[in-house]
Parts: C-alpha cells; sequence; structure tokens
C-alpha cells in the first residue's frame, strides 16, 4: 500500500475533496493542517515549492492541487 500524505486547510474546497475522495475509495491517508501547523507547512513548501494546498505526497510523488486523473494514476486504482 502506498503511503498518501495531505497538507490541507479547514477553509480549502479542493482539500476537502481530496480527503473525501481517499474515503471513498478506502485509502488511508495522514493529514496536516498547515493554517496552524508552521512545521508541517514549511516541509510542505520545502518539498512543493509551492503554498497552496493541497498538495498531496504518495509515496514520494507530489500532486498539487486535487489532479484526481494523476491521483488514481499514482495509486494504480479505478476512478
Amino acid at each position: 500500500m502506498k503511503k498518501v500524505t495531505v497538507y490541507s486547510t479547514p477553509t480549502c474546497h479542493f482539500c476537502h475533496m481530496a480527503k473525501d475522495f481517499f474515503k471513498e475509495k478506502n485509502i488511508a491517508f495522514e493529514d496536516f493542517d498547515v493554517s496552524v501547523d508552521l512545521e508541517k507547512r514549511k516541509e510542505m513548501v520545502d518539498r512543493s515549492g509551492q503554498m497552496g494546498v493541497p498538495v498531496i505526497m504518495i509515496d514520494n510523488q507530489i500532486v498539487v492541487g486535487f489532479n484526481k486523473p494523476t491521483i488514481v494514476d499514482l495509486l494504480g486504482i479505478t476512478e
């Protein structure tokens, strides 16, 4: 099983869509609220070069935004 990490904020619509998608597909993920966790925010920016959320890591691959086709491909699942 691949390791999935989501860097998100509570007010981000696309963050909620991504997390709902993972829940619907029974994909375990770790979620970090970068609006309050400054250490994880720095980690997100260092890894992705992005301030926008969500930033999703699937193993060592970074997906910026809720790019469903890329996420499905990286996870090897069907949409």
